[in-house]
């Protein structure tokens, strides 16, 4: 997955600041979990925002150095219903709420993940710039055996999501900032061509509901990173 900048690499920088943890520990930590028999998951969970795709790719990229081709990142955002399906259900204003998801197929995708090491698993990647999913788009291979896998709703409670956790080796939650977590989020959708006032109303709304549903489960998280305030 090729992570799409919209703001400086200070910024991207400031969203690793977790109080009491660097990114090498984190690395360490990941491979020590990677040790062990089978295919490692890892996720990030995080409200919209929180910077979940930035620590999984300098995650990626830490790990790498050490071992080359070992481990790739996916995201849950691969499983969004199209565009045409989320409208026709009435659920255009709602984008990005978890019933606006697959679940059933990102379980059963996290199950090949775990189940099928020896041969390619393809991945869904989501286009911030189409806002749609696009099949096959990512390569879980067999040197893959550290896979990490971020998004909103990994914690999730209600059923059939609340299954997801067990199918992780271990998940963090990104405990950001709420303002700067919200400022991240509103430059997020200006680049991808909302207006300022758009950007607000999502921000605002069903951004908001999301995120008090994904920190109503952050406590059935493995380990908590709270990016410095």
């Amino acid at each position: 997955m090729n992570p799409t900048s919209d703001g400086t690499d200070q910024e991207h920088e400031s969203a690793l600041l977790y109080r009491g943890t660097s990114l090498s520990q984190l690395a360490d930590r990941a491979l020590e979990l990677a040790g062990a028999p089978g295919r490692t998951l890892i996720g990030i969970a995080g409200e919209p925002g929180s910077g979940k795709s930035t620590l999984a790719e300098r995650l990626l990229t830490a790990i790498g150095q050490r071992r080359p081709h070992f481990a790739t990142v996916v995201s849950m955002d691969g499983f969004h219903l199209a565009q045409r399906v989320v409208e026709e259900r009435g659920h255009g204003a709602r984008k990005g709420a978890i019933d606006t998801f697959d679940a059933e197929g990102f379980l059963a995708a996290l199950q090949r993940v775990r189940r099928e090491r020896a041969g390619t698993v393809w991945w869904p990647e989501f286009r911030r710039d189409l806002e749609e999913p696009v099949a096959g788009a990512l390569e879980v291979a067999p040197r893959h055996q550290l896979v990490i896998v971020e998004g909103n709703f990994l914690l999730a409670a209600q059923p059939p999501w609340h299954r997801v956790k067990d199918l992780l080796t271990e998940t963090w939650f990104l405990d950001a900032a709420p303002g700067a977590r919200r400022e991240r989020l509103a430059r997020r959708y200006i680049h991808y061509g909302f207006t300022p006032q758009a950007a607000h109303a999502k921000t605002t709304g069903v951004d908001e509901s999301t995120s008090a549903l994904i920190r109503s489960s952050a406590n059935r998280a493995d380990l908590t990173l709270t990016e410095a305030r």
